[in-house]
Formats: C-alpha cells, structure tokens, sequence
C-alpha cells in the first residue's frame, strides 16, 4: 500500500494545471467525475426555491476569454495573480475559456479582470 503522507508531499508540488490535468486522467482511467453530486429535494423545485432566501454570491470565478493583442503583458498579469511558471502561464493565456482566478471573493475578481484588462484581455467575471 502506498504511503499516504508521502503521495499527499508529492501532490502538493503540482502547479494548478498539473493538478487539473490529474484530475481529467483520474475521471478518465476510473469512469467517475470529480463534480460533487446534487442532492435531490423531496419537494418541488419550485417550492424548494420559495422556501429558501436567495443568497448573494459570494465566490466568483475570473476566466480568460481571450489574451487579446498583447499577449505577453497578458502573461506577466496571469504569473502575478497565479505564481504559475511561464509555461503554465503562457499554456493559460493560449486557452480561452480559461479560470485564471476560482473561487476568489468579489474584490479580488474585480482586481484581477482590471489588471487583466489593462493587459489587452478579455475577461469574465462568473
């Protein structure tokens, strides 16, 4: 059997995408998704939604839809937000569709698409 603490060691050296592409190989090789199941209700969605208060957002994905012209700005903006490697960073700016940024608050999103704006990008904010 494999020694946990030593894979865990290992794991934690991957850079962002590394680590996605790790995920897709696992999805791939054992037939799973790595998506989190949605529980079913008992009621209606309908009555589901009335029951509950809609909650504001609060985690918001940046993703890179296009690096634009100046694609190497592009990059530089990409390495400050990310500490990814060059090529991490250049592979990021290359693939529109992109979450340069996930699950960050709405400040730290609405900085991050303006200094990727500034850059030349195309930005969403979801």
């Amino acid at each position: 059997m494999a020694d946990i603490a030593k894979l865990v060691d290992e794991l934690s050296t991957l850079t962002v995408l590394e680590a996605a592409e790790l995920v897709k190989a696992l999805e791939e090789k054992w037939g799973v998704s790595a998506a989190a199941p949605v529980a079913m209700a008992a009621m209606p969605a309908a009555a589901a939604a009335a029951a509950e208060p809609v909650e504001e957002k609060t985690e918001f994905d940046v993703v890179l839809k296009d690096a634009g012209p100046k694609k190497i700005e592009t990059i530089k903006v990409i390495r400050q937000l990310t500490n990814l490697g060059l090529v991490e960073a250049k592979t990021m700016a290359e693939t529109a569709g992109t979450k340069v940024l996930s699950g960050v608050g709405k400040e730290v999103a609405n900085d991050a698409k303006s200094k990727l704006e500034a850059a030349g990008a195309v930005v969403a904010v979801e």
